[in-house]
């Protein structure tokens, strides 16, 4: 939670809220070594010492690594979510350790539990690291209340909204717009979020980069927008789905396995690879909107319920 907003410290965040008003009488505390002041001796080895020693003075009687990790040394049960399996499907240097700190305490068995956002992820991990079926369990995301219907008066336009990276495939995007502009339909795409050091961004007349958006601007960008876009080749979930249709928001997807288990019937979709079927799906969204079929799909989410099923993973792990 003290790194940029994006999807793990969005799942972080909203986790933790739900859990503490569904179980009150529960304690639930966040350590990180971002807030040790100055850390020293075995203290900087978080993974192997300092967090054992944070979680020693809390008295705590489980650990959830939100983010592929866990304590390397078993000293009490531990769950770790497991988003999706991009860093071993596009390694780079940035994800690196998250590959090898991983691999490493899944060839172990260390985690007691993997959690996985769908279950197109844990077949995945299942497969990969011949995870035992037993100890994995697929538990959704939700979106934060704060996303609701905001609309208003304004030019048409299509929306991205999302870390701009390769496997974002933004570039599928670039060439429907092009078509459709081709075609007399010049409505423009809107990017915001925050760009991936290195990532060549898409360029046309008809693309205007908003850049990185506060919180409170999200749900009004999001309503009043023809369809918000979500082109992925690859994703373990895909929170902005469910954060767009919670606005009442026509979606038009990219047809891989975590958006057809998350958006069901609600979206329009299409291959991330074929910009002709883009530009269609987008003409599509404009002229019959789903705003109906968006709100009675993301309904089959909440928080409170993640909460529950993540409890009683808690409460299983502790015995």
């Amino acid at each position: 939670m003290a790194g940029p907003l994006g999807g793990i410290r969005r799942f972080t965040d909203q986790l933790v809220l739900a859990l503490r008003e569904q179980f009150p009488e529960d304690q639930y505390v966040l350590v990180s070594d971002q807030f040790l002041p100055h850390p020293v001796g075995l203290e900087k080895r978080w993974w192997l010492y300092g967090l054992n020693r944070a979680l020693a003075k809390q008295g705590a009687q489980l650990f959830h690594g939100t983010d592929f990790a866990v304590p390397y040394l078993s000293r009490r049960p531990s769950v770790m979510t497991v988003h999706d399996l991009s860093p071993w499907r596009e390694p780079t240097r940035e994800n690196a350790r998250v590959r090898s700190r991983t691999s490493m305490l899944l060839a172990l068995r260390v985690p007691g539990m993997i959690h996985t956002p769908t279950e197109a992820i844990r077949e995945e991990v299942i497969d990969r690291f011949k995870w035992p079926k037993d100890r994995i369990v697929a538990i959704p995301l939700a979106a934060a209340t704060h996303f609701a219907p905001s609309e208003s008066e304004t030019e048409p336009y299509f929306l991205y909204l999302g870390t701009m990276e390769k496997r974002k495939n933004l570039g599928v995007l670039r060439e429907a717009i092009d078509l459709l502009w081709k075609q007399g339909c010049r409505v423009p795409l809107w990017l915001a979020g925050q760009v991936r050091e290195g990532y060549e961004m898409p360029s046309h007349e008809g693309i205007r980069y908003l850049g990185r958006q506060e919180e409170g601007a999200l749900p009004k960008l999001l309503s009043n927008a023809c369809a918000v876009l979500s082109p992925s080749t690859y994703e373990g979930f895909g929170l902005p789905i469910l954060e767009a249709m919670q606005c009442g928001a026509t979606v038009v997807v990219s047809n891989i396995a975590a958006h057809r288990e998350v958006a069901g019937r609600a979206a329009l979709f299409a291959s991330p690879y074929d910009a002709a079927q883009w530009a269609q799906q987008m003409l599509a969204a404009i002229e019959a909107r789903r705003r109906e079929l968006s709100l009675r799909q993301v309904a089959k989410y909440s928080w409170k319920e993640t909460a529950m099923c993540m409890r009683e993973v808690y409460q299983e792990m502790i015995g």
